[in-house]
């Protein structure tokens, strides 16, 4: 079992530490310019578009779990009609944001909390990055596939090519051409054309013959569509309050000076530092579970959840270890202001006691995930944050941004316990 755990949750690793450190190279770009507002409008345009592309990441995730159970079953016209559906309704949603560009940003700077000078570059950073929309989003349809098809080893590649290409074209945008905000998102547009590009060489060596099972007929089927979009409206909503959660959380930094919130953004980057290491595994139980789920293998199920949180405890202390004691140089990373760092190092404990905090809520959530359990997944999600509010706003007034770092701690945490408690309903133990 620890096989074949690793052999999925290695790639994932990998492709999931470019994720953050691509961030953190932005947050270094920005965070090295003459003033904190760059970090701050670079913050706050990523929180515009965690709603537009974790708005989306719904369709990954639905992807990943049911071609799991289709591969399980080895039924290759549903592998292939979970790609097709999922592609179809990508390029839709991504033509509509292409649309409506103008009217999310607008109502996005009117909701969130910011300076005038962090809100006008934010906006600049939107409107360029916003052209890569319908590539990214058919990439996280894509990389779902593949995961369900228990092949971690291309979405390894594509996004280690994709953020090797951003990485190099942002500091070529920043540095060479003395871009600002607009370089790092220009870096994201280029880096996607290039992974979509990638994507598609890839599937057609491996997986040319699913081409054969494409019926347009099939792929709308209303029946087939239905299905496709109960699981993926649970996951939806589930996501949405992951969406809401941080964007709160960014807000009222936001809201609170410019200070806190450069710090607090530099320090979720040690959060999803944590956060896209522990998906690893989660990813590894998305395809395992998914595919003993759909060959009915209940000891299976069981066997791969208990072995998975033995991992998932192991990185959860090693990342402690970090935390505690690198934790200022790690801040060094993302900028040189010293006013940014004393401040971001008052908020650090609560980075290191997260991971404990938070370790269990990713293991369960690729548990649920490969089970297709989305309607529990959707309300454990919801009770945690009902957690996360009534505590900040029963906190805010004495602790201030200490009581958004403890609601996060208790957000996470919420998530683990409620999903252990719900554990035994999923549909395979019935």
């Amino acid at each position: 079992m620890n096989k074949d755990i690793l052999k999925l949750a290695i790639p994932n690793i990998l492709t999931n530490l470019t994720v953050p450190l691509l961030g953190m190279v932005d947050m270094h770009l920005m965070g090295y310019q003459d003033s904190s507002v760059f970090m701050g409008a670079v913050a706050l345009g990523g929180v515009i578009f965690n709603f537009v592309y974790w708005g989306f990441a719904f369709l990954r995730m639905s992807i990943s779990g049911m071609a799991a159970q289709a591969y399980g079953s080895k039924n290759n016209q549903e592998m292939a009609m979970m790609l097709f559906r999922g592609l179809f309704l990508s390029v839709t949603a991504g033509i509509l944001l292409l649309l409506l560009q103008k009217g999310i940003v607008f109502l996005s700077l009117k909701i969130l909390e910011g300076s005038p000078e962090v809100k006008a570059l934010a906006s600049q950073y939107f409107y360029v990055r916003i052209w890569a929309a319908p590539l990214a989003i058919s990439l996280m349809v894509i990389n779902g596939w593949f995961l369900g098809m228990q092949n971690a080893i291309y979405p390894m590649i594509i996004s280690i090519s994709i953020n090797a290409v951003n990485i190099a074209s942002s500091f070529f945008f920043v540095k060479v051409l003395g871009m600002k905000v607009e370089g790092v998102a220009l870096g994201s547009v280029v880096a996607n054309a290039v992974g979509f590009a990638l994507s598609i060489i890839l599937f057609l060596k491996k997986y040319r013959f699913i081409l054969k099972e494409f019926h347009l007929r099939t792929v709308l089927d209303k029946t087939g569509l239905l299905r496709f979009l109960d699981v993926s409206g649970d996951i939806f909503l589930r996501t949405l309050c992951i969406i809401v959660v941080f964007t709160f959380f960014t807000s009222k930094s936001a809201g609170t000076g410019n200070l806190i919130l450069a710090a607090n953004s530099a320090l979720l980057q040690f959060l999803f530092l944590f956060s896209y290491f522990l998906d690893g595994f989660a990813y590894a139980a998305e395809a395992l579970v998914g595919k003993y789920t759909g060959g009915g293998n209940i000891s299976g199920v069981k066997r791969a959840t208990r072995y998975l949180f033995a991992w998932g405890f192991a990185f959860a202390i090693l990342f402690v270890v970090l935390y505690a004691g690198l934790g200022r140089y790690l801040l060094l990373l993302f900028t040189n202001q010293n006013d940014v760092i004393e401040v971001a190092m008052e908020f650090l404990p609560w980075l290191m006691i997260l991971p404990i905090t938070g370790f269990s809520s990713f293991i369960w959530d690729g548990v649920y995930i490969g089970a297709t359990a989305s309607r529990l997944m959707r309300n454990t999600m919801l009770l945690a944050t009902l957690v996360f509010f009534s505590l900040f706003y029963l906190l805010k007034g004495n602790l201030g941004n200490h009581a958004l770092w403890l609601a996060m701690n208790c957000f996470m945490l919420g998530r683990g316990v409620f999903q252990t408690f719900f554990y035994k309903q999923l549909k395979i133990f019935r």
